[in-house]
């Protein structure tokens, strides 16, 4: 159902580092988008959760702040960890963590279970792989975001001691493990569909686990485990994801070793579509997957719960806090603003304008992707050769293709 007179309220929180800079310049292009095209978008920057509400407080966030951000439809979220710069050996620092355990929060105590990093290599970002097909990635990494291996169980015993003992429990239930396993098959159908309608070649893969005979899938999920050294939960996560497998006959399924997964990641990108990982290990993969597609200033990322849209989804870019370039200018906010078109996309299942407003922000980033000149290690040249481009240019391009008689939201 389509809302188009409803009112979207949006909760800011900028946090440390290079998220302040990133989240200030993706404002702008929201304030741009929602003045041109009508959106019906309000927002209110929060103080928290940062390290600098930290050094103030005692906490990074208030007491009640799960609470607090119920009352908005989403979250958009700059960075959390070192504020930076690092030249201020004095500054105020907090450990890890500490300083990322809101993240933590929000994605347990608003359920949000699924983290979704997309990996496409857009024309005109850096390509790290030499291989030609490295052009051809395009996949979406599907993280399980509520219980796993970060549930935060365990302790220490004689702390301090040369005796001392540490353990870390990992936790898997089937119920988690069965929605997050259905979700990705889902996605895959949707991606699917979403390529035959728009004409795109039809990609080819083969069914590995089910040894099928057929060979004409065009979409495929591939499930991560370590179960030959994690069995327990590597073969929970293996037998649901046979079961779920059979509601999905059109989807080609295979598996891997997250060691394997790792390797074929950079010797074969382009053969992944949907993938399927645990919490720690989609973690490492969506970084990596990040690089494949162009690097952390253009990989978007989002938390979300596919089974309710009455709690706010959080979005995030997948870089930190980057305290090596902060208050430089440098910070590339493509991520922040492909992030904001996830948001606008997520609300634009039930408002029109808004999902097409988000294909504005994907055009405007692509473009000044394909209008920027790179070296061959793949640093913007702008500037001198091997420059950074500054924030400002990005968002002063992004602005003007917005703005441009091109850019108009059409059905």
């Amino acid at each position: 159902m389509m809302n188009q007179g409803k009112r979207w309220r949006i909760g800011v929180l900028p946090g440390d580092g290079i998220g302040t800079e990133v989240v200030s310049a993706t404002m702008q292009v929201l304030e741009l988008l929602r003045d041109r095209f009508e959106l019906g978008l309000d927002w209110q920057e929060l103080p928290w959760p940062s390290t600098a509400w930290h050094q103030h407080h005692g906490e990074m966030m208030p007491a009640d702040a799960l609470e607090q951000v119920r009352k908005y439809d989403a979250l958009l979220l700059g960075a959390l960890g070192d504020p930076g710069p690092l030249s201020d050996v004095g500054r105020y620092r907090l450990s890890d963590g500490d300083s990322l355990a809101p993240l933590l929060t929000f994605r347990k105590g608003l359920d949000l279970w699924a983290c979704e990093r997309p990996a496409r290599l857009l024309s005109g970002a850096p390509q790290y792989l030499a291989d030609p097909r490295a052009r051809e990635v395009d996949m979406l990494v599907v993280r399980e975001n509520s219980e796993g291996e970060y549930v935060n169980q365990g302790g220490r015993l004689h702390r301090g001691t040369p005796f001392e003992i540490a353990t870390q429990v990992e936790v898997f239930t089937r119920a988690g493990t069965e929605r997050l396993i259905r979700h990705g098959f889902q996605r895959a159908r949707q991606r699917l569909a979403e390529r035959q309608q728009s004409g795109d070649p039809p990609k080819q893969y083969r069914d590995t686990v089910r040894d099928a005979p057929r060979r004409d899938y065009h979409a495929q999920v591939c499930l991560i485990t370590k179960r030959n050294a994690l069995p327990h939960w590597g073969e929970l996560y293996t037998e649901v994801f046979q079961s779920v497998a059979c509601e999905f006959p059109e989807i080609a399924t295979h598996h891997e070793l997250i060691d394997a997964a790792c390797m074929k990641f950079v010797q074969s990108p382009w053969v992944f579509d949907v993938v399927i990982a645990s919490n720690l290990q989609g973690d490492i993969l969506t970084d990596l997957a990040a690089v494949l597609s162009g690097g952390m200033g253009v990989a978007p990322s989002c938390n979300i719960n596919p089974d309710r849209r009455d709690v706010p989804a959080l979005f995030e870019p997948t870089h930190g806090s980057a305290p090596d370039i902060v208050k430089q200018g440098i910070a590339d906010p493509r991520a922040m603003m492909l992030t904001a078109a996830m948001m606008l996309a997520w609300l634009g299942v039930e408002d029109e304008r808004c999902a097409l407003a988000a294909k504005r922000v994907e055009w405007a980033v692509q473009q000044d992707l394909l209008n920027q000149k790179t070296d061959r290690a793949g640093q913007f040249e702008r500037g001198g050769p091997g420059s950074p481009r500054s924030t400002a240019d990005i968002l002063e391009c992004v602005l003007t293709l917005i703005a441009s008689p091109e850019s108009k939201i059409e059905k």
